[in-house]
């Protein structure tokens, strides 16, 4: 597998480059100084949802200039397939308290919003002094539910990406570009 290809086939599926690694560590770079700014003098608790959000998160913490924790929870909306089957489970629960804590949640992609509604309603079960999102990813046109997205690396279209995070069935999170199917 070529890590800087302009274009792979993937199951008989052309994908070709969207964003290339270094757009997306510019930007990258950006969000984590937006947000070194915002938290001036507090200690967020990143929250990254698996198993997507992992590159993004790692490399966004590289790039914000405060102390900070982190933590993951899993969740599932997609299985093996291109589009989101409809339900959220619950894989893997967090290990920290959120409780008076601000919290700054991790996603790698924001598509029709369902994930991101769940995670609303998990922690409406807690009292964090705060909670807002960081995604790299967002498919305006996808939106299905009013979520609230507070930083937004690239809005995109609604097509199936892969890469810096993004599988398929799996595997082709290990690209350092991000990849769309072309149609």
């Amino acid at each position: 597998m070529n890590k800087k290809a302009d274009k792979l086939i993937i199951n008989g599926d052309t994908f070709i480059p969207l964003l290339t690694e270094e757009q997306i560590q510019k930007r990258v770079k950006e969000l984590g100084e937006q947000i070194s700014n915002d938290y001036k003098g507090k200690v967020p608790v990143f929250i990254g949802v698996l198993n997507g959000a992992f590159i993004f998160m790692s490399d966004l913490i590289k790039n914000v200039d405060l102390e900070c924790e982190i933590d993951f929870f899993k969740l599932s909306s997609y299985g093996d397939s291109k589009i989101s089957s409809g339900k959220v489970k619950l894989l893997k629960e967090l290990n920290c308290d959120v409780n008076g804590r601000d919290i700054i949640i991790v996603e790698d992609i924001v598509d029709t919003g369902l994930s991101l509604k769940y995670i609303e309603e998990l922690f409406s079960k807690h009292t964090p002094e705060s909670m807002k999102v960081v995604s790299l990813l967002v498919k305006p046109e996808s939106l299905k539910y009013d979520v609230k997205i507070d930083y937004i690396g690239f809005r995109i279209p609604s097509q199936f990406v892969i890469g810096y995070g993004l599988d398929y069935q799996q595997k082709y999170r290990n690209l350092s570009s991000i990849y769309v199917l072309s149609e």
